[in-house]
């Protein structure tokens, strides 16, 4: 490598941390590197532990944090220049001067109080490197402007994240979204969403777990079975507001488990779908049916899963036996046009960003025209 000159303050990069400008304090008198850090979180299985933290690269700007993660090579007592001792998180990195690049171990600390976000002790300083102790900032000037910049998130490094799937069951599923985080190098939890409980404030929503307060994550993935709704998209909304990205929202959850809800959030949208139409008294029946058009007609329970509650009236008649045995249950649903031309087959896509990443083809079992699955339907991707 090139030869460099450092004076006692250098702008450096940490390209793998996700922080392409920090102030750096040069201090020879300091064995180790340290930065500062906050909220800092260790993760994993005990045979590979990650530790997890946050950054405030620009000094009195605590509105600014880089959220970083990075394997945890060690722990060990470091004393401070004051004489005072602690234990640290030992991380390895990348650091980036002027266009040459080279590992380092960092510790993380709290520097709160110093304008350098970062120091450089002397295992850092390699041997290309020379010291100019009466001078600053002799290698190229970098700008904070860079975490004003959308560009920044968007190349941001690949970093281990600390997920969480709310589920009670240990199906295929939930096996498979573990696997999967896992083989990409991400810690995967599963939670038991009606064991979680929540502490409800303005200063400080925490959700408990088991008698302890759960972490921090990166990621909620909710798995969240209808007979629990309610109780589940609360668990949700308390991540949210928490600030966690839940992959699938509260709001969203609650929308789709109400068949009327959900069609009029599609409606809104302008996205096509059969004739739906939808009352609560008795009295409306014959003028129910007329919206909807000539039998035959589906009769569906507003809040049915997997084909249960769903009903083919053939004829008038019929749809009025079926929806006056509803309304003696006290039941809410719903009446839709019945589309004999799908022949008991549907397509479902998975859509992400606003874009199909994925589709099955649903067909129904002989003679039935509900494509689910659990009514013994198949699918094809």
């Amino acid at each position: 490598m090139d030869e460099l000159t450092f004076g006692w303050e250098e702008w450096v990069a940490l390209p793998e941390l996700g922080l392409p400008a920090i102030r750096a304090k040069v201090d020879t008198g300091a064995r180790t590197s340290a930065l500062h850090a906050h909220d800092i979180e260790t993760f994993g299985p005990a045979a590979k532990p990650k530790v997890r933290f946050n950054v405030h690269p620009i000094a009195g700007r605590e509105d600014i944090a880089i959220t970083c993660s990075a394997p945890l090579v060690d722990r060990r007592e470091v004393t401070s220049s004051n004489g005072e001792s602690e234990q640290r998180y030992v991380i390895q990195t990348t650091l980036d001067v002027n266009g040459q690049s080279w590992p380092i171990e960092v510790t993380l600390t709290n520097r709160a109080g110093m304008n350098s976000r970062m120091l450089l002790g002397r295992q850092a300083l390699a041997d290309h490197i020379t010291i100019s102790a009466t001078e600053r900032r002799l290698q190229p000037e970098l700008s904070y402007d860079v975490y004003h910049d959308a560009r920044v998130r968007r190349v941001a490094p690949k970093r281990a994240l600390r997920i969480a799937v709310l589920s009670r069951e240990d199906n295929y599923s939930t096996r498979r979204l573990v696997e999967v985080g896992e083989a990409r190098g991400h810690t995967v939890e599963v939670i038991d969403t009606t064991r979680c409980y929540m502490a409800i404030n303005a200063m400080a929503p925490e959700v408990h777990y088991d008698g302890k307060r759960l972490p921090r994550y990166d990621a909620v993935i909710p798995r969240i079975g209808a007979s629990i709704t309610p109780y589940g998209t609360a668990v949700i909304r308390q991540f949210e507001t928490i600030g966690t990205y839940c992959v699938n929202g509260s709001a969203g959850i609650t929308a789709s488990r109400d068949k009327l809800h959900a069609h009029q959030v599609l409606a809104s949208k302008r996205i096509g779908m059969p004739t739906t139409a939808f009352a609560a008294s008795p009295k409306d029946t014959s003028n129910l049916m007329a919206l909807v058009g000539t039998a035959p007609l589906i009769v569906k329970l507003l809040e049915s899963t997997q084909g249960k509650g769903v009903v083919l009236a053939e004829t008038k008649k019929a749809a009025e036996s079926v929806i006056d045995a509803f309304r003696g249950l006290k039941a809410n649903f719903l009446v839709q046009d019945f589309v004999k031309e799908a022949a008991g087959e549907d397509i479902r896509c998975l859509v992400i960003a606003g874009k199909v990443v994925a589709a099955m083809k649903r067909t129904g079992a002989d003679g039935d025209f509900r494509s689910n699955l659990h009514r013994g339907g198949s699918a094809k991707v």
